[in-house]
């Protein structure tokens, strides 16, 4: 494309619209064209946001973007049920496109959507905005370096008061965020899921959950997701048999602790007890430095560079359809009580 700027649309200006249309209006690669949403009050919004920048149009229509053909690119931030329908039609319109978390509301749609995205030479970015954190990607950087040794489990904890969702549960809402890290961190494909959910306060559905996976390997994962608690905790703990990685996103300072804690079996001892053959290690804890650039200006420079220079996308369809497979499975386990469900 050389150096003219990608002409981006946006469809969805509620929740998650104005980060995407702020990082994309501030990135020097990108010409914010338009921006639609079906809700009056929205729209003035986004007018009175852009009132300084003239020429981006504020639309009702999500047609009215991914039919343009002076757009680029479309990104769609708009409740899930419409993610397939938009994104198809902007594909097949020769868009790229930046995709809300999750991707579809199956993986039949993402399949769908990626074979369109392959078939155009489109790119297809599903926005899993925390794989691109600074701390994430030094999580990566410290996995594969082998300084925690073999991953034996992987336990995070994501809970916060609302904001309650009328269109998914907790799981499509919250796990998404935790299962793209997970995926982006530890390269070993999810063998099988069980989860139990509850509904409360009359919500059509769960707003708390429970989720186990079991990861080729042995190594195995738990999530927390919930709407109700009363305190914002975003904490994950990746334990190695070498050292233990302690990632807090609210943390404002040490985001990630390294401890070198953690446990050996002495073989040279006579006893026999599996007591005595265990040998407690507690060393030292340190912090690694971390960039602090915020991950959703450096997913839309990603982007870019993924149009620009035909990159694959970090978390592209297939990413994407990862995700939604074990958020159908999660969901298949609550409804049965738990059990687990094959991925």
């Amino acid at each position: 494309m050389g150096s003219k700027k990608i002409r981006i649309g946006l469809v969805g200006y509620g929740y998650w619209g104005p980060n995407l249309a702020r990082n994309a209006s501030q990135n020097p690669l990108v010409k914010l064209v338009s921006i639609a949403d079906v809700d009056a009050q929205r729209r003035r919004i986004a007018a009175a946001d852009f009132s300084t920048i003239s020429d981006v149009r504020i639309l009702k229509d999500d047609s009215d973007v991914t039919d343009d053909p002076g757009i680029d690119a479309v990104m769609i931030a708009t409740p899930l049920t419409s993610h397939y329908r938009i994104a198809k039609r902007a594909l097949e319109n020769g868009k790229h496109v930046l995709l809300e978390k999750p991707m579809t509301k199956s993986a039949r749609e993402a399949r769908e959507l990626i074979k369109i995205a392959k078939r155009n030479k489109r790119v297809l970015l599903v926005d899993h905005t925390f794989v691109y954190l600074g701390a994430v990607k030094k999580i990566k950087e410290i996995i594969e370096s082998k300084k925690l040794g073999e991953i034996y489990y992987y336990d995070s904890v994501r809970i916060n008061l609302g904001l309650f969702r009328s269109d998914v549960n907790v799981v499509w809402d919250l796990a998404p965020h935790d299962l793209s890290i997970l995926q982006h961190v530890i390269n070993k494909k999810p063998k099988s899921v069980s989860a139990v959910g509850e509904r409360f306060a009359k919500s059509p559905h769960e707003a708390i959950a429970y989720i186990t996976l079991k990861l080729e390997g042995g190594t195995l994962v738990h999530l927390h997701v919930n709407w109700l608690s009363p305190v914002k905790i975003r904490k994950t703990v990746i334990g190695g048999n070498r050292r233990i990685l302690v990632f807090d996103d609210l943390e404002p300072s040490e985001k990630i602790k390294i401890y070198d804690h953690g446990i050996s079996l002495d073989s040279s001892t006579k006893e026999k007890s599996y007591r005595d053959l265990v040998k407690y290690r507690i060393g030292d804890i340190y912090s690694p430095y971390v960039d602090r650039q915020e991950a959703l200006k450096i997913e839309i420079q990603h982007f870019c560079d993924c149009i620009t220079k035909g990159i694959k996308p970090i978390t592209g369809g297939e990413s994407g359809l990862q995700i939604v497979k074990i958020l159908e499975a999660a969901d298949r386990s609550i409804q049965s009580g738990g059990k687990q469900v094959r991925i």
